[in-house]
């Protein structure tokens, strides 16, 4: 199986998302070395931190992640580095192996269990509601999704996801989702979760 460099972070990082980071401990200096270096490209796997924190190591880590794809390095001197980073296709850890001296995982791609159409209705009409209740809460600053989405079920979910406001938990339960159905359902429950904290907050401000 593959292995792979590991970054784990305080965020659940959804295929499409755009990835800014700021690279400073010793440990994950190297990493980027390594990635720069490696035949098959600036790669690194990233995944949830469920406990812990980014700094120092001891975290426990999620096992569904997503594979990111160095941009743009900026190297800032001392071994730190600014990276813009794009995140491509999900992963399943099958193995943690030691930090030697970073995270490392053995993991195999996990594409969608199923690639059939969807019925996104329901989810439009959800949708245009919240994005009126955010209009109103931002005085016409809020931004829709943007219409050039990809075609593919999946990532036309995981593309929407990005713009609706969620937690990290249910970030990770939609990175998580095995299919298209899957993904749909736990979105619009998302959506009516965001829909109603609108709604009382213009009751209460």
């Amino acid at each position: 199986m593959p292995i792979l460099p590991m970054f784990p972070l305080g965020t659940a990082l959804l295929p499409g998302d755009h990835l800014p980071l700021r690279v400073f401990e010793p440990r994950y200096q190297e990493l980027v070395r390594d990635c720069v270096a490696a035949p098959d490209g600036p790669r690194f796997g990233v995944v949830l931190i469920a406990r812990g924190h980014e700094v120092g190591g001891g975290d426990q880590r999620t096992d569904i992640g997503t594979v990111a794809r160095i941009l743009v390095d900026n190297d800032l001197g001392g071994g730190r580095h600014t990276l813009e980073c794009i995140a491509e296709e999900r992963i399943r850890i099958l193995d943690w192996l030691p930090d030697d001296p970073y995270p490392r995982a053995e993991v195999e791609a996990w594409p969608d269990t199923d690639s059939a159409a969807v019925d996104l209705s329901e989810l439009t009409v959800h949708l245009g509601r919240l994005y009126g209740l955010l209009d109103r809460l931002t005085e016409g600053r809020a931004a829709p999704p943007p219409d050039d989405l990809p075609t593919d079920p999946g990532a036309r979910l995981f593309a929407l996801a990005r713009h609706i406001p969620m937690g990290e938990a249910d970030r990770y339960a939609i990175l998580s989702a095995p299919g298209p159905e899957e993904r749909l359902a736990l979105l619009i429950e998302s959506i009516s979760s965001a829909i109603d904290l609108a709604e009382w907050r213009l009751k209460n401000d």
